[in-house]
């Protein structure tokens, strides 16, 4: 298969391209996305910046880009450049106080910044904001398959999100960008899952749309065929799917 560059790109292409967005563009004029960024698009450079080029794009045409980025390959790499090593229960790992200062560290000083200046890099406006400055959360409660309770140490479950400032920023064209970590009553910061932190900052501050970019097959409409993912669901569709068995909520 041959990919297009934009090069390559006639202005008869630029102009049929921008004729068929521009009844999306009106639609979604001045509605606020929620992007979920992660996986590969997050680790190659060239997917770091043509992804970063279309959300810069999204705001351009009146759209209000919100950000929630993952931790990619970065957390793996300062964790093994620690010498810690990953603790596991049931497949999910476990948070202890050193690696929560370590998840801080790479999420707020690394990743989080990095992805606000490249925005700014590309000609928009963007700013960076810790999620313990967004989410509160409590400590998440999990149980074995026999009911007893697993103690996976930092990491929260969301029940609040101050959207306020938020709203501000987005409305002045300003490019947010969160990272998935949550403060608890007491004041202590909670790791917490990035397509969870999106899916709760979309349902909070009223997302038109929730865009997730993972390695992930997403939803299938057949489980053995890696390639049947559905692009794009609603409420409607999901309560059908769901009907169908086709998934189980998380």
């Amino acid at each position: 298969m041959h990919t297009i560059n934009a090069e390559e790109v006639t202005p008869e292409q630029k102009v049929r391209i921008f004729l068929e967005a521009l009844p999306y563009v009106q639609k979604f004029r001045d509605s606020i996305f929620v992007i979920k960024y992660g996986g590969a698009a997050m680790e190659a450079p060239f997917l770091v910046e043509r992804t970063l080029r279309d959300i810069v794009l999204l705001e351009a045409v009146g759209i209000h880009p919100l950000i929630i980025h993952g931790g990619g390959e970065a957390i793996n790499k300062a964790m093994k450049s620690q010498g810690m090593r990953p603790k596991f229960v049931n497949g999910i790992r476990v948070t202890d106080k050193d690696l929560i200062a370590l998840i801080e560290k790479v999420l707020c000083k690394e990743i989080g910044p990095f992805i606000a200046q490249k925005i700014i890099e590309y000609g928009a406006k963007a700013v960076f904001i810790p999620g313990y400055e967004v989410f509160s959360a409590v400590k998440w409660q999990a149980f074995s398959s026999q009911g007893y309770p697993i103690d996976y140490g930092y990491v929260g479950s969301i029940v609040a999100a101050d959207i306020h400032p938020l709203l501000k920023l987005l409305h002045n064209q300003f490019i947010v960008v969160v990272s998935p970590l949550a403060k608890g009553e007491n004041g202590e910061i909670y790791n917490v899952n990035a397509d969870i932190a999106a899916s709760k900052m979309a349902k909070f501050i009223k997302a038109k749309k929730l865009i997730y970019l993972t390695n992930t097959s997403g939803i299938l409409a057949d489980e053995k065929n890696p390639n049947s993912t559905i692009s794009v669901v609603d409420k409607r569709r999901i309560d059908a799917l769901k009907k169908k068995e086709l998934f189980m909520e998380a």
